[in-house]
């Protein structure tokens, strides 16, 4: 900026009442802080001039660099207290990098390995594995049939009242294609703990169900103490009463138009089984390839994969909303260990000694990996039309 003609008081004077506002510092703030502080010591802004002089000055510091009339004030007086105006370097606020690039990679590998669960449960998965130390240490088929007319089984909803052995259960079929159906997966969990465990079986007959169910219900490490399904005559029907009666288990069924009564069951066979396993058709001769998937799986599904537990709030109308907090997801064993005295719901022969030797035998990764690598071999016989759409780790 040429100013050379500007010697004294007057000449800015005049200057101020021909000139309109420039607004040079717009373009280098810099150059701006270079001419104010040539311009104050040129002027004498500290020694000789009067406080009218003293304005004037300011004035021509305004006009020439739009400036608003506080913030040269606040440059001047800077210039008094420290004999000079420079900038300032603006200081940013750095947040600390604590996860490494390696640490996000791992992140989004576990997350695939658990095949994508929400984030609470990713969180706890990663919580468990920080905080634990592991140690390696022909038959026709026979279609449902509506179970309205027997008088098998009672109709009401479970009532756990926090104790475990309250089971629920159902059915799920693996597609059909050109007529035939697929397999049939069997669901059992129970309601409190949500511990659960999954056969399959090629045809949904009577005499199928039974030698499944059996092996089912042996799996649990705790009593069973209630049966329950919808009213299908899969499950509602005599030679299932009389394996129940025999291991003196109750039987009960849904109630008509209460469509809760199953629905823990009927939302783990869309989060779980289809969710892993899709609905692309599976051939009932797979049955077997499934049930020794399912051996491992079952282990991930109660010792290493996170459940969400919801705590109950009435409101004055009565009405229960149920909230899922951060401390709420656990695996369903962490949820049993958690209930008062759980030994006393124990089988006999069990112990929590045995089960925790279970929990620590695999970390959640190295038993997820386990499970991708049988799912693609399961994938690669059973649904060799889906192996290329399926995720792969």
């Amino acid at each position: 900026m040429n100013d050379v003609k500007i010697e004294t008081i007057k000449d800015i004077e005049g200057f101020l009442k021909t000139t309109e506002r420039l607004d040079f510092r717009k373009n280098n703030q810099e150059e701006a802080y270079k001419w104010i502080n040539k311009i104050l010591i040129k002027f004498e802004y500290l020694g000789k001039l009067k406080k009218s002089e003293k304005g004037v000055v300011r004035k021509y510091i305004i006009r020439m660099t739009g400036y608003s009339k506080a913030q040269v004030t606040r440059l001047i007086k800077q210039y008094i207290r420290t004999g000079y105006i420079k900038t300032r370097k603006q200081k940013k606020h750095k947040f600390n990098k604590i996860y490494t690039d390696e640490d996000i990679k791992l992140l989004a590998y576990t997350d695939k390995l658990h095949n994508y669960p929400n984030g609470n449960a990713l969180k706890n998965i990663v919580i468990r594995m920080y905080k634990t130390l592991y140690k390696r240490i022909n038959v026709n088929y026979q279609k449902t049939k509506p179970g309205v007319e027997r008088n098998i089984g009672e109709r009401r909803k479970p009532m756990p009242e926090g104790k475990p052995g309250y089971l629920r259960v159902d059915t799920v079929r693996q597609g059909d294609r050109d007529g035939e159906k697929g397999v049939y997966h069997i669901n059992a969990i129970d309601e409190v703990t949500q511990f659960e465990f999954i056969g399959s079986c090629p045809y949904i007959s009577e005499r199928y169900l039974k030698l499944l169910l059996e092996k089912l219900l042996k799996l649990y490490p705790f009593t069973i103490i209630e049966f329950h399904s919808d009213n299908g005559s899969e499950f509602i029907n005599k030679i299932v009463c009389d394996l129940l009666n025999k291991m003196l288990i109750n039987l009960t069924k849904s109630r008509a138009r209460k469509t809760n009564d199953n629905a823990l069951v009927e939302g783990k066979n869309g989060s779980i089984i289809r969710k892993w396993l899709g609905c692309g058709f599976i051939s009932k001769e797979y049955a077997g390839n499934l049930n020794y998937f399912y051996s491992y799986f079952n282990e991930y599904l109660n010792f290493h994969r996170p459940c969400g537990f919801s705590t109950e709030i009435r409101n004055e109308k009565g009405k229960v909303k149920k909230l899922y907090k951060k401390e709420d997801y656990m695996t369903p064993y962490e949820k049993f260990r958690s209930l008062d005295n759980c030994q006393q719901y124990l089988k006999k022969g069990i112990t929590l000694i045995m089960l925790d030797k279970i929990a620590m035998r695999y970390s959640d990764n190295q038993l997820a990996v386990l499970i991708q690598e049988q799912l693609v071999n399961l994938t690669k016989e059973a649904l060799p039309d889906y192996f290329l759409s399926l995720k792969q780790v």
